[in-house]
């Protein structure tokens, strides 16, 4: 229909009659150019404030597209956390057909598709369903509110499925993400930071507030919403909420050097193995590990202090159909505790009285944990002073690291806390080191080391005024 797909895009009718051109800023016009750009980038991955018109952007582009890019009978699909919310795309394409002249005629849109009438070439739809994504061959593929998209295992197939289609396009098939910021903990944050340094990928991330919004309505934003929520919302930044258990980089200064996962057992050390039992949701795991002491700091400064060192961890899981074999645990247990030096053994009484029953039989040392709100508190604190200061030594684990990014830590009433975890998350390895290190540090350490790598002692800051410091900046990831 148009020999310039960048002036038709520029031409269209926005809901208030004002031509889409007239009304784009800057880097709105770049970002569109540039997935029309059919010499450019293949993948897109674009990051906007929240009202930054990303629906609205998404639909002109796709309509153009369809109009003078598409292959004659190619498919092209949107999807969104919710078939609901891929469906605005759809209504905005709806909106853009009706109010421009001529475009009526040239395309015709369904309930969840738009068909171009001459070519045939189509955009639909797609239901937020992981199993019916697969086999796609789509020559454009729209990704909404990737950040915003829940931890489950449906939406995560549901990304799987679509990302992976990108390499049957052919040479100017287009992938486009377009986002506000989430957590840092969501997985979606990985595939920005690779996008970010792919030259595959052309990322655009546009800060805030948005131009357009006035400092009246950014005021009343701000007492309405969290800070972390306001952070992502309005200025587009990746922040962690408050109640996250640890960021990324209190993480990262646990990990190891070498990042090993599994420490053999050495001569003179006394090991403690937890064990958190889960059947069919939740896991079942088993962790070994010690604790060292030291006393200076790596510069020489005398200090007292010790490190949970996470030695080895496994991991059972189980299903409706099939639970955990908790007798198989029972081997493992045992086996474990026999190579790392008679290590004993901790548990809760109330999810494995049987197993521990056994493992005494066997001669194995075992003591309870009975949880509680009060002690499952405890645990939670602890893990989470051990992440801020840098005294667990851990492996490079991508599962463990993406869980402890990922619990929260609830204060369920005034200076009371427990771990927690989002939808379609777990916290079973979490817990499980928590209850290892809550052993470690109640009973005797073994092994003394003179100096201690991660640097200061830790402080003294009280958990709410820390949990206020995080999320003035620190917890925020650019």
């Amino acid at each position: 229909m148009s020999a310039d797909p960048r002036a038709l895009l520029r031409a269209l009718v926005l809901d208030d009659d004002r031509r889409w051109g007239d009304v784009a800023v800057d880097w709105q016009m770049t970002d569109a150019d540039a997935v029309l750009d059919l010499a450019g980038e293949r993948a897109h991955f674009q990051t906007r404030p929240r009202g930054g018109s990303k629906t609205t952007d998404l639909a002109a582009v796709a309509v153009v597209a369809l109009i003078d890019q598409a292959p004659p009978g190619s498919r092209s699909y949107a999807v969104a956390v919710d078939a609901e919310q891929a469906d605005l795309l759809v209504g905005a394409m709806r909106g853009f057909v009706l109010r421009t002249p001529g475009l009526a005629g040239v395309l015709e849109v369904q309930a969840r598709r738009v068909v171009n009438r001459q070519t045939m070439a189509q955009l639909e739809v797609l239901p937020a369903d992981g199993a019916s994504a697969w086999g796609l061959l789509p020559w454009l593929m729209v990704v909404d509110e990737i950040g915003q998209w829940p931890s489950t295992r449906n939406h995560r197939t549901l990304w799987e499925a679509v990302v992976s289609s990108v390499p049957k396009a052919g040479p100017t098939g287009r992938f486009v993400c377009l986002t506000s910021a989430g957590e840092p903990a969501h997985w979606s944050y990985r595939t920005l930071q690779h996008a970010r340094t792919s030259p595959a990928w052309r990322v655009s991330e546009i800060p805030g507030p948005l131009p357009w919004r006035t400092e009246a309505d950014l005021a009343e934003q701000r007492a309405m919403l969290t800070a972390s929520s306001y952070q992502r919302l309005h200025e587009n930044r990746w922040v962690a909420a408050e109640d996250r258990l640890s960021t990324e980089g209190d993480i990262a200064q646990c990990i190891r050097d070498g990042g090993a996962t599994v420490l053999p057992p050495e001569r003179g050390v006394s090991y403690v193995i937890a064990l958190d039992v889960g059947l069919t949701n939740d896991r079942t795991v088993v962790a070994v590990g010690h604790l060292e002491l030291y006393t200076e700091l790596a510069d020489g400064t005398p200090a007292r202090g010790a490190d949970v060192v996470l030695d080895r961890m496994e991991v059972r899981q189980g299903s409706k159909g099939h639970k955990v074999d908790l007798g198989e645990v029972e081997e493992l247990v045992a086996e474990l505790a026999t190579s790392y030096h008679r290590a004993r053994v901790v548990v809760d009484p109330f999810q494995a009285v049987h197993l521990a029953q056994g493992l005494r039989r066997r001669g194995i040392r075992t003591r309870e944990f009975t949880f509680s709100q009060a002690s499952a508190g405890r645990l939670g604190l602890l893990l989470y002073r051990l992440l801020r200061d840098g005294q667990l030594d851990l492996p490079d684990d991508q599962e463990l690291i993406d869980e402890l990014a990922n619990v929260r830590l609830r204060e369920t009433s005034i200076g009371q806390y427990r771990l927690d975890h989002d939808n379609g998350k777990h916290d079973d390895r979490a817990v499980a080191l928590a209850l290892l290190a809550h052993e470690l540090l109640e009973g005797k350490p073994s092994r003394r080391r003179t100096s201690r790598a991660f640097g200061d002692q830790p402080s003294a800051t009280s958990l709410r005024t820390d949990l206020a410091a995080r999320v003035s900046g620190s917890g925020v990831y650019e």
